[in-house]
């Protein structure tokens, strides 16, 4: 495992741990914080969701974190104040590992802009490259 990739699990871990704080449990996995990220952008605190908004809240959550990197830009709201995403650049292929890696840097990011959080296990900037 390349150095950056160690320093990428130290900071992921970092960002579960300070999660769990701040909520009062420790999201399982990425995808369970997408969906979290998801609820902040629609703006509604917790409340219950249906199956199928709980994905369409994962899709926010990732249309989020890779507008950070230009890939895509919010549309608006619909009509029930729902976030619609347009994708404006095509995202590199990379198999599953690559894409997880990707999402975790821009999550990382998401919380250091959105929330001013920092690592206590790595230096400012240590994950993106």
């Amino acid at each position: 495992m390349y150095k950056r990739d160690l320093e990428l699990e130290r900071t992921w871990t970092s960002l579960l741990l300070s999660l769990e704080s701040m909520i009062g449990r420790k999201p399982k996995d990425l995808n369970a914080v997408l969906f979290l990220i998801g609820v902040h952008e629609l703006g509604r605190g917790s409340q219950l969701f249906s199956k199928e908004e709980k994905q369409d809240l994962m899709h926010i959550g990732i249309c989020k974190v890779l507008s950070l990197s230009g890939y895509y830009e919010l549309e608006g709201l619909d009509r029930d104040g729902w976030p619609h995403w347009k994708m404006v650049k095509k995202l590199p292929h990379f198999d599953l590992l690559e894409q997880e890696r990707l999402l975790k840097m821009h999550v990382i990011e998401y919380f250091e802009k959105e929330f001013d959080w920092i690592s206590p296990n790595s230096s400012p900037g240590s994950v993106s490259s």
